[in-house]
């Protein structure tokens, strides 16, 4: 994955001012598109998208500021049909417009070429296990919110907040399966991971495929497959948003799974009164690598 990474990089730098082909990139290195627009993220820390923005606008600074050509030839050069919108992807990046740059020489904010190396330190205990499991659904009360990587999300806290106790207990009454009790499930899940982009989340509950469920919830179908479960306990969410990043940073690169299509489901195994601390299972759907 780390040497499949590496390759995207460079695949970017040899076409900054042209579409990617990541599928195709992908099929050669034998994984998935969906894998590694989610490793790139979880590992650079910006999406694929974002970088690829980034690099083009560092490598067009130069042409602005050497001011050997036109603004609109430099914006058709890195892929731009119009000078406005070149300067708004500029301006974006740089924080000042090209006109701006090109007379003052700055302020440029440069996006070095990333390279991927692989460190295994061990910093986070993984406590896993895989589980295959048949086709499943997921039933529950689901909402648009948007990604939120650290710390609570007032959107989904919200949406939790606004169901009376009553539901909370009719939906722990209906599942009759695993993964077992409430369940906070995020599916439709940007494959780049970008903050701030919408995703499907569900509170809910798992039941088995022919179990009947009322027609006022919404309702997930889960395909059969293999799941990657990672148990977590401490403060919470930290403790639970620490295991999911080393998912990426540790796990993965060092196992041979890779991420397939699906929804993340946290269990809540246990937790204090003030939800401060908790014990939970994150499932994340694999396939061998």
């Amino acid at each position: 994955m780390i040497s499949a990474l590496n390759q995207l990089v460079d695949l970017v730098e040899e076409h900054l001012a042209e579409g990617l082909d990541v599928h195709g990139l992908a099929r050669e290195l034998g994984t998935t598109e969906y894998h590694l627009r989610r490793m790139f993220s979880s590992l650079a820390g910006m999406s694929l998208s974002e970088y690829v923005r980034r690099r083009r606008m560092t490598v067009a600074a130069a042409d602005v500021v050497r001011g050997e050509d036109d603004l609109l030839s430099i914006a058709v050069r890195h892929g731009y049909a119009s000078t406005e919108a070149f300067g708004r992807a500029f301006r974006a990046v740089h924080g000042s417009g090209p006109g701006d740059v090109r007379r003052a020489g700055g302020p440029l904010r440069t996006q070095p070429q990333l390279r991927f190396r692989l460190t295994v330190e061990g910093r986070t205990p993984m406590d896993t296990r895989l589980v295959d499991r048949p086709a499943f659904r997921l039933v529950g009360h689901s909402a648009r919110v948007p990604l939120i990587h650290q710390g609570i999300n007032p959107h989904i806290q919200q949406h939790i907040t606004a169901l009376p106790q009553e539901e909370h207990h009719r939906l722990k009454a209906l599942g009759d399966t695993e993964p077992g009790g409430l369940l906070q499930v995020c599916d439709d899940l940007d494959p780049d991971g970008t903050e701030g982009s919408e995703l499907t989340y569900l509170h809910g509950v798992a039941v088995s495929r022919n179990t009947p469920a009322p027609d006022d919830l919404d309702a997930v179908e889960v395909p059969a497959g293999m799941w990657a479960v990672f148990r977590t306990a401490g403060p919470h969410p930290q403790a639970l948003q620490t295991t999911w990043a080393a998912t990426a940073t540790e796990w993965f690169p060092s196992n041979p799974w890779r991420l397939r299509p699906g929804p993340s489901i946290v269990a809540v195994v246990e937790r204090a009164d003030d939800f401060s601390t908790a014990t939970c299972e994150l499932w994340l759907p694999v396939e061998p690598a």
